[in-house]
């Protein structure tokens, strides 16, 4: 699919020099999103291209800049974010990586937490170590717990294990040794003798990414970050050449898992940080926003073309995790579910995903029963609808089949579609074999892939001791309002909020982040009788690092700010939950500090213990706030360049009963008026459903309010 020019929104004018550009590569659609500084926006989604997602995104830029007629060297930044290293960890096509450990660990990579994710599922294969057993090698050499020297690093033996990692072939190596995180000399001296020894070699050691007890969560977030090195620097390196050649030498800088920014550099060298890149951007987004509609706690709901994403906002804030495990299917960082993917123990946000998008293909099991997703048909050959030889039934084809999508054209109207291949599809897969026709069986596959994505909500509301019904559903992507009203009420839910420009909002998200640094240091002490001084050097410590990771990228002054927090657990536990820390931790704040963690622990597990309680990190996020961030709420809409339909559908919005003839309306008739339901409102990127009963309504930056009480 050749790159569409998306509408220009917004007040006309000359171009301004400090253009911004957001950029989301997704699983179907590339999303560009150009931000200028007089409120204008510029959109444009182009096919992602797979095999080089490099070129989608450099098509769609310059789709956006020719669209603007803004010349290539005026843009200013560009926030990206990318899949590279989720795909690459999905594809099994990283780097060949070895592992150089302590002697006696070379296993604690595949013996991991000695958990499953389901105790009953007598059909899960655990994931093949990303470290063969033969790439993972031993040395002589001993830190104990207090950080004093047991045995001298074997240099020689270090020697040897470059000697045979070059001789294997090896492209990539972790170095993980015992209890790095109180004293890493071991681990320094023996990545530079690989570095001298092997320069091809790419290496990283555990200090450099994750200073942090736990053994096997170590080994393993710096085996995932070696895994990916080579991916991610050839990735970054030929953007930014394809870039150049355009003439556009603005900095590049890569959303991180925690919904910041980080430099290209930081991102090359620790791309483990950036594995949940691309969804990061949506909620960050949506952070911004929930404040200005008077709904600080959100539900965040992302449904693309492969998948739907869900996150919590609470307080204007985005929830965060210090640990996750990726894997496939059902993607949840969550605190009950262990063992089924690769462990990554650094800062995100709790994104739960799921196979559930536009794309994704339905079809009947051996067992009989519809199943939808997570294959998907992506963007090409895309849908049967599009009409590029997939024979198979999408969820978009359901939709199509049902009435809810415009019969003749999407995106725009750029690209055609042939809504009689959708129906034919599903006869012949779904409809046929059940039985049923095509409408019952489009309803179906709908209602399948509304409960796969209410089940990725529950697991970032419900499984967090958080209750759905207290919350605003913000639906965005380009399915996301399509399902939001029938998510939302699976879930109890009563107000759904659509954003604006939702069809590309993870790529307009991305402009409203901030540059984000995470550093930690083990401190493994009970709470009440830990030395102020020594918390005092430990944070002054973590404070300098992180000032410095921010004035390597241009944040100084007030625009550089530090965010401590604490890792706290019950004395006598393996896991712990992350508290904020505001002010001084003499012995009152320590006080204030433990009651925050009983708070937070009775939230998220139900109850809380009469327990000592012990600090096992210290946590700084170094945040740089851009001199220019997008302003939802004062972005300048041209409604007349939200095109839609008008005039009457006959859509069936409920199995069993006829279809009824529903408005078609423009996004720009919101302005005018509320718009009752049943209705449906199109615009470039996005398709919203307005079920008989619910009422839209304009609301503040830019949304729609949908509310759900007389539904």
């Amino acid at each position: 699919m050749a790159p569409d020019h998306g509408p220009d929104i917004g007040a006309a004018g000359a171009p301004a020099a400090d253009a911004r550009i957001g950029v989301d590569v997704g699983g179907t659609f590339t999303d560009v999103v150009l931000a200028l500084a007089d409120g204008r926006i510029v959109l444009n989604k182009t096919t992602t291209t797979p095999r080089d997602p490099g070129e989608g995104v450099v098509a769609g830029i310059a789709a956006v800049l020719a669209e603007a007629g803004l010349d290539p060297a005026r843009v200013a930044e560009i926030v990206h974010g990318t899949t590279v290293a989720s795909n690459t960890i999905l594809q099994k096509v990283g780097a060949r990586t070895g592992l150089l450990t302590t002697a006696g660990f070379r296993d604690v990579l595949e013996i991991g937490r000695i958990r499953t994710p389901g105790m009953f599922d007598l059909r899960w294969r655990k994931p093949d170590p990303l470290v063969p057993r033969r790439w993972r090698l031993e040395v002589a050499g001993r830190i104990a717990a207090d950080g004093s020297v047991v045995t001298p690093l074997d240099e020689a033996g270090v020697r040897a294990a470059a000697a045979r990692f070059r001789a294997e072939g090896v492209e990539a190596v972790a170095v993980c040794f015992l209890h790095s995180y109180v004293e890493p000399a071991h681990e320094r001296r023996a990545a530079e003798i690989l570095r001298t020894e092997a320069p091809e070699i790419l290496v990283t050691a555990s200090c450099e990414v994750l200073p942090e007890i736990k053994e096997y969560e170590r080994t393993s977030t710096a085996v995932v970050n070696a895994y990916l090195l080579p991916a991610m620097r050839v990735y970054l390196d030929r953007l930014t050449a394809r870039l150049a050649e355009r003439g556009i030498a603005a900095p590049v800088q890569v959303m991180a898992s925690n919904g910041g920014m980080v430099g290209i550099a930081t991102a090359g060298s620790k791309p483990v940080f950036a594995v949940g890149s691309g969804p990061a951007g949506g909620v960050t987004g949506a952070a911004r926003i929930g404040n200005a509609v008077g709904a600080p706690d959100l539900i965040v709901f992302d449904m693309g073309g492969t998948t739907a994403k869900a996150s919590i906002i609470e307080g204007g804030l985005p929830s965060l995790v210090t640990e996750y495990e990726f894997r496939d299917g059902i993607s949840s960082p969550s605190r009950f579910i262990k063992g089924g993917g690769y462990m990554l123990k650094v800062p995100a946000i709790d994104i739960a995903e799921v196979g559930s998008g536009g794309g994704s293909i339905a079809r009947i099991d051996a067992g009989g029963l519809l199943v939808v997703g997570p294959e998907s048909a992506g963007g090409d050959p895309g849908p049967a609808c599009y009409g590029r030889g997939n024979r198979r039934p999408t969820v978009t084809d359901a939709n199509m089949a049902l009435g809810l999508l415009n019969p003749k054209a999407l995106a725009g109207g750029s690209l055609a579609v042939d809504p009689e291949r959708s129906r034919a599809a599903i006869a012949a897969e779904i409809a046929t074999p059940l039985g049923i026709d095509v409408t019952a069986a489009a309803h179906g596959i709908r209602q399948v892939a509304n409960v796969n994505m209410a089940r990725a909500i529950r697991a970032v509301t419900v499984e967090r001791g958080r209750d759905p019904r207290d919350m605003a559903l913000m639906a965005f992507g380009g399915g996301g309002p399509l399902h939001a009203v029938d998510v939302a009420r699976l879930l109890g839910i009563r107000r759904v909020l659509v954003s604006p420009v939702a069809g590309v909002f993870s790529a307009a998200g991305m402009l409203a982040a901030e540059a984000e640094h995470s550093f930690v240091r083990a401190v493994l002490a009970p709470l009440a009788t830990v030395s102020e001084a020594a918390l005092d050097a430990a944070r002054a410590a973590l404070a300098a690092e992180g000032r410095h990771a921010l004035a390597t990228e241009g944040y100084g002054g007030e625009a550089a700010s530090l965010r401590f927090a604490a890792d706290l657990r019950y004395l006598g536990q393996s896991s712990e939950l992350t508290v904020p820390v505001a002010g001084s931790l003499d012995a009152d704040g320590r006080q204030r500090l433990a009651q925050a963690f009983h708070r937070l622990y009775a939230e998220t597990f139900g109850y809380s213990a009469d327990e000592p309680v012990e600090l096992v990190n210290l946590r700084v996020t170094a945040v740089g706030t851009a001199a220019t961030r997008i302003d939802f709420a004062a972005l300048d809409l041209d409604p007349a360049a939200l095109a839609g339909g008008s005039g009457t559908r006959m859509v069936s919005f409920e199995r069993d009963r006829p279809a009824v003839a529903a408005r078609l309306a423009p996004r720009a008739a919101i302005a005018e008026g509320p718009v009752a339901g049943p209705a449906i409102i199109e615009s470039y990127d996005t398709t919203i459903v307005v079920p008989p009963g619910c009422t839209a309504r304009a609301a503040e930056a830019g949304c729609i309010a949908i509310d759900l009480e007389t539904a």
